[in-house]
């Protein structure tokens, strides 16, 4: 079984495979009397022709490190954004494609209060809370035609981190 390490999440690294959702230095705009900062239009979500915005809750049990990889999976018609509603990090799993097998994939930790926006048709692991509860909000793509393939691996790898951020939001 390969190793993997799993990487701190910055929006440079990910950039190839969707967009990280977090507080900008300084918000766009200050709204509501003056009392918040809106940090405008952080992710680009994408639908396709067929399809809708859709938000969701996800509870996933969480996972732990070392954590055995076996399959990935990508929604060819759509987006799919991970926005965590607890402090807490989680695995971020992602590969570029070969044409229409994933590469070698990579990992990510976030770190409290970032989420994440997976680019149309990217390979990417399931859902990975680190801790309880494992509780996100989902937006992605709602529609009538089928958005999921899946992708098991021969050999799995292992996706190893040498720590784990655990700290409130910064």
């Amino acid at each position: 079984m390969t190793d993997i390490n799993a990487l701190p999440l910055t929006a440079e690294a990910f950039a190839p495979f969707g967009d990280v959702i977090t507080l900008r230095d300084a918000p766009d705009k200050i709204i509501n009397q003056g009392m918040c900062g809106r940090h405008h239009d952080l992710a680009q979500m994408d639908f396709g022709p067929m399809g809708r915005a859709g938000i969701s809750l996800f509870n996933a049990t969480p996972r732990t490190l070392p954590y055995t990889l076996d399959m990935v999976e990508r929604h060819p018609d759509g987006s799919q954004a991970f926005i965590p509603m607890t402090e807490h990090a989680f695995l971020v799993i992602v590969a570029k494609d070969l044409g229409g097998t994933p590469d070698v994939p990579q990992a990510f930790l976030t770190v409290p209060g970032q989420g994440i926006n997976f680019h149309r048709n990217i390979w990417h692991g399931v859902l990975t809370p680190l801790s309880a509860p494992g509780l996100f909000a989902v937006v992605d793509r709602i529609g009538d035609t089928a958005n999921l393939e899946e992708f098991w691996f021969n050999t799995p790898y292992r996706v190893v981190a040498d720590q784990i951020p655990r700290s409130g939001l910064t």
